[in-house]
């Protein structure tokens, strides 16, 4: 079966005047997600993949999509105050918002590089970073940036200031830049490490993180000066750090993988995140509750320092490969790991179904408002005679993955997947018949009970 590029349900709305689709699952949306922000406990920002933007401002609880105005990917999100923020991403994209988030202005960065990272120190200076080296600076709050000399054409991935003068950015091949006069001149510190960089963080002047690929953790004391591999407990990339005190931080990346340090990263243990999707960015917005946002949407909170982590945006991550209505409003939706969702109000809310098979269904088909079939791989073939709150495995006597499933009536109905399978039941799944093709022959057997 082909691999699908994206996992998208889009339902046509029926009555209306002209077509129109709309994102139902994983909600809000299920764009990639690769920063977050908060700008007090309640209101936070996410930004993602063709210029996607979500606000909440309930914790978390509800997530709605803003509009950027742009499709670009977006990279990183930061705020200077409640209503005055900023996010960068690809083609030197730069958009600012005065008034939290419900218009956003395209500012002019004058590049065409990506831009991976912002920060700003105050209201009016900021900076941001993307590849070949590129390290822009305003002055007036994104009005006018002009471009630094970085000494670098590698990636920079992130920037981070300690105070208006101190910054650091890192990168691509283990790059280490330091600015001690806001951005004038930068200096490469040696990393000790060929690992690409994604994310730098400082707890003080002189105590600082950066985290990237292989699980590395380097952390220096002394300002940058030495830097000294920590022990991560992961090889997984990753991509994002953040520290609630002194001695506590977090690091997410990449199949879900969170660790947590509470002794300054002497030791680091791994959280159980939930999930498989990569984690891309992390924050707190106090020593308990935490944030962590990736791939398809994916939003998770922790209101216990980490310990347990929740999905926020609705619905599943598991790909979805098949839908039936059986009227306006009640769908069904089938997909990997025996995923059943079923809609009784046109799509709005989605509610799993327990399928009771843990196998990937490919097709689902509906008879009448009560019966239903779905079918999957290792000839999985399931049935429902009560709209799906329950489902019956069928013997369908093959353990080839079957794709798609179709009625012509009540009672006779066809199923087909890989080497030229195809059963037939004419007692809707009482008893299959299956039709084997094979070189252009046709053999036709009754399979026995």
């Amino acid at each position: 079966m082909k691999k699908l590029n994206s996992i998208i349900i889009a339902l046509f709305l029926v009555n209306t005047a002209m077509a129109q689709w709309f994102w139902q699952n994983p909600l809000p949306q299920g764009n990639g997600l690769t920063s977050i922000r908060f700008t007090d406990v309640n209101t936070g920002y996410a930004v993602g993949d063709v210029g996607t933007i979500l606000k909440t401002a309930n914790g978390g609880t509800n997530w709605v999509a803003l509009s950027s105005g742009t499709t670009y990917d977006l990279s990183s999100v930061y705020f200077t105050d409640a209503n005055t923020g900023y996010t960068v991403g690809n083609s030197g994209t730069i958009l600012k918002t005065t008034n939290g988030g419900t218009n956003w202005v395209v500012l002019s960065s004058g590049t065409s590089y990506n831009l991976y990272s912002v920060y700003f120190t105050d209201a009016n200076t900021g900076y941001t970073v993307g590849n070949n080296g590129t390290i822009l600076k305003t002055t007036n709050g994104g009005t006018n940036w002009i471009a630094l000399s970085s000494g670098t054409t590698g990636y920079l991935y992130s920037i981070y200031f300690t105070d208006a003068n101190t910054g650091y950015a890192v990168g691509g091949g283990g790059i280490i830049l330091k600015t001690t006069n806001g951005g004038t001149n930068w200096v490469a510190l040696s990393s000790g490490t060929n690992q690409w960089l994604y994310s730098v963080y400082f707890t003080d002047a002189n105590t600082g993180y950066a985290v990237g690929g292989g699980g590395i953790i380097l952390k220096t004391t002394n300002g940058g000066t030495n830097w000294v591999a920590l022990s991560s407990g992961t090889h997984q990339y990753l991509l994002s750090i953040y520290f609630t005190d002194a001695t506590t931080g977090y690091a997410v990346g990449s199949t879900g993988a969170i660790v947590k340090t509470t002794n300054g990263g002497t030791n680091w243990v791994v959280l159980s995140s939930g999930t498989d999707q990569w984690l891309n960015s992390v924050c707190f917005t106090d020593a308990n509750t935490g944030y962590a946002v990736g791939q398809l949407g994916t939003i998770l909170k922790t209101t216990n320092e980490g310990t347990n982590w929740v999905a926020l945006s609705s619905g599943t991550n598991q790909w979805l490969l098949s839908i039936y209505f059986t009227n306006a409003n009640t769908g069904y939706a089938v997909g990997s790991n025996g995923t059943i969702l079923k809609t009784t109000n046109g799509g709005t809310n989605w509610v799993f179904l327990s399928s009771g098979t843990p196998n990937n269904l490919s097709s689902i088909y509906f008879t009448d408002a009560n019966t239903g079939y779905a079918v999957g791989e290792v000839g999985t073939i399931l049935k429902t005679t009560n709209e799906g709150t329950n489902w019956v495995d069928l013997s369908s006597g093959t353990n080839q993955w079957l794709n798609s499933v179709y009625f012509i009536d009540a009672n006779t109905g066809y199923t087909v997947g890989y080497v030229g399978t195809i059963l037939k039941t004419t007692n809707g799944g009482g008893k299959l018949g299956c039709v084997v093709q094979w070189n252009k022959s046709v053999v036709t057997f009754n399979l026995l009970y």
